[in-house]
């Protein structure tokens, strides 16, 4: 008994550690730079971000359905593999070519991450039904810490050993941990299920078609598209802004930390919150710290700068946290890989347009306007959430 007890803990523990190695997709801010001298001032680096997100986004529906065809375990370390793959063929790209980064370091390695972040979220989630909010928390937290714990070992290794040995350690060490934690990954079985004190949902499962119907995905993929903007603003650029706002370099750089940890916080934080408040209670209570947040950015200085932004990175950690937890709730678990992953296209989009839509705003690189309309816009997420009524649940 107390080994079928412990199977849900078990399974979360691989889960965070597969997610700690996932966070890889927020690590290029340190690669960026080492990138561009490697290749000799290689100039086209930054896109290597943008492409790995889409990617990812990609990912999460190709890995939200493979999982319901053919199983967790199977799928989440076929997705281990294609960040490991991606995070080693990087090391060996041509100087003469280094476009290539966008097919093994974005594509390959963006597609892997997505695959085993929908799918370690969604089989979580079914061991944790009563606490859905603080499992949920405690993987996407463990995806935000990655970037706090890998940043410093990242830099140790590229000063010590260079560029190509680099990925090739980082893409070893992933997969020595992630390899066997995905056989791990499974769902429970009704009988572990009933020894965990779980009822019979009378929650309906409902397939992606079935929810594509729904006017409440429509309003929660939204609301995420609109909670968003002002992370991906200002996520570029936390240290050129914080030296503009009166902060030496190394505090600027600090304040990048600073935002990792304070994502983490947010997504542990506000899941948890959310299984005792509710999640609609806990996603307008973020949104409204977004709000004053960005509206701060826009006149903070010096240490009250790194105040508003470590509000903002919370925020949009709280985001990640909540959001999965609000569509299973919605939708039911069964289906909640595929589910999830069109909700985060919400996300994909946001993280794409957002930066594109400032810089026609603002092409002079003032970001005031372009943050005021980001404040706009999360009042206009929390008017969704607000908004969402239940879906009418029947049993399956």
């Amino acid at each position: 008994m107390s080994k079928r007890l412990n199977k849900p803990y078990i399974v979360l523990v691989a889960g965070m550690l597969i997610q700690l190695c996932a966070g890889i997709i927020y690590m290029w801010s340190i690669f960026k730079a080492p990138v561009e001298l490697h290749f000799n001032n290689w100039e086209g680096a930054a896109l290597t971000s943008s492409i790995m997100l889409s990617a990812y986004v990609a990912g999460l529906i190709v890995g939200g359905r493979a999982q319901d065809k053919f199983g967790p375990k199977k799928v989440v370390f076929f997705g281990s593999v294609l960040i490991c793959i991606g995070m080693v063929l990087t090391a060996f790209v041509p100087i003469k070519i280094p476009e290539l980064i966008y097919l093994t370091y974005g594509i390959i390695g963006g597609l892997g991450v997505g695959i085993v972040y929908t799918t370690t979220v969604a089989v979580v989630q079914k061991w944790f039904p009563k606490k859905r909010g603080f499992a949920t928390g405690m993987m996407v937290s463990s995806f935000g810490f990655s970037l706090v714990l890998f940043a410093p070992v990242t830099k140790a290794l590229i000063a010590a050993k260079g560029v190509p040995f680099t990925f090739i350690a980082i893409g070893i060490m992933f997969f020595l941990i992630c390899a066997p934690c995905s056989f791990l990954i499974t769902n429970p079985k009704t009988s572990e299920l009933e020894n965990i004190n779980e009822q019979k949902s009378k929650q309906k499962n409902y397939t992606t078609k079935e929810m594509l119907k729904t006017r409440q995905f429509y309003m929660i993929a939204f609301a995420m598209f609109f909670t968003l903007p002002a992370y991906f603003i200002l996520n570029p650029l936390f240290v050129s802004l914080g030296v503009e706002r009166g902060l030496s370099e190394n505090l600027a750089v600090l304040g990048v930390m600073i935002t990792g940890i304070a994502s983490a916080c947010g997504r542990l934080g506000f899941s948890w919150l959310s299984d005792i408040i509710g999640r609609k209670r806990a996603i307008v209570s973020f949104i409204l710290i977004n709000l004053f947040a960005t509206i701060g950015v826009i006149f903070a200085k010096d240490y009250l700068f790194l105040v508003c932004i470590g509000a903002v990175a919370l925020s949009f950690g709280g985001s990640a946290g909540v959001y999965p937890a609000l569509t299973a709730d919605y939708y039911g678990t069964k289906h909640s890989g595929l589910n999830y992953g069109c909700v985060m296209l919400g996300f994909g989009f946001s993280s794409l347009i957002t930066p594109i839509v400032a810089n026609i705003i603002s092409p002079s690189g003032d970001h005031t306007l372009p943050l005021i309309i980001a404040a706009a816009t999360s009042l206009f997420a929390s008017s969704l959430i607000m908004l969402l009524k239940p879906l009418k649940q029947t049993e399956n």
